[in-house]
């Protein structure tokens, strides 16, 4: 069943691209905003991803932290960090398992490939309650970052 508002966020700890552990729990008393997306370098994620760097002040302003999520490898996500000049952790979920917690898996991604993050936010409060959740289908669509900035506007 998906996630929806008011259910406890799963727990996770997945490394970042500086080989450090993040943890959901490391994020308690803030507000996380977290993004699955499918892979980095593609031009649909880099323009989500964008748009995120692009508007961090007003997540920073609304005391949210942003953190995005994909199955990449920690080594391929820190060169699209570093290229896209991302001020936010990016996650390597390589095993998958985040991914699945949170609903968030294509079974089958396009050109044959099997277990790639779909694209979805998450707003999780300062308390792990999921308070926003947008899984989408359709990989060439970017979650609604108007409704999660509302969201965190009203936590």
């Amino acid at each position: 069943m998906a996630l929806q508002k008011g259910d406890k966020a799963p727990s996770f700890s997945l490394f970042n691209t500086e080989k450090k552990e993040i943890s959901l729990s490391g994020f308690e008393g803030k507000n996380l905003v977290i993004v699955f997306f499918p892979l980095a370098f593609t031009s649909v994620c880099t323009a989500e991803l964008c748009e995120m760097r692009d508007s961090i002040a007003s997540y920073s302003a609304l005391n949210a932290e942003v953190v995005g999520i994909s199955v990449d490898s920690l080594f391929t996500l820190g060169k699209f960090k570093e290229e896209q000049k991302l001020p936010f952790d990016l996650l390597s979920d390589f095993n998958k398992e985040t991914s699945a917690a949170y609903g968030s898996l294509y079974e089958n991604f396009v050109l044959g490939m099997k277990g790639v993050s779909k694209r979805s936010a998450f707003v999780v409060d300062a308390t792990g309650t999921i308070q926003y959740a947008e899984v989408l289908e359709d990989a060439g669509q970017i979650p609604s970052f108007a409704n999660v900035k509302e969201v965190l506007a009203s936590l």
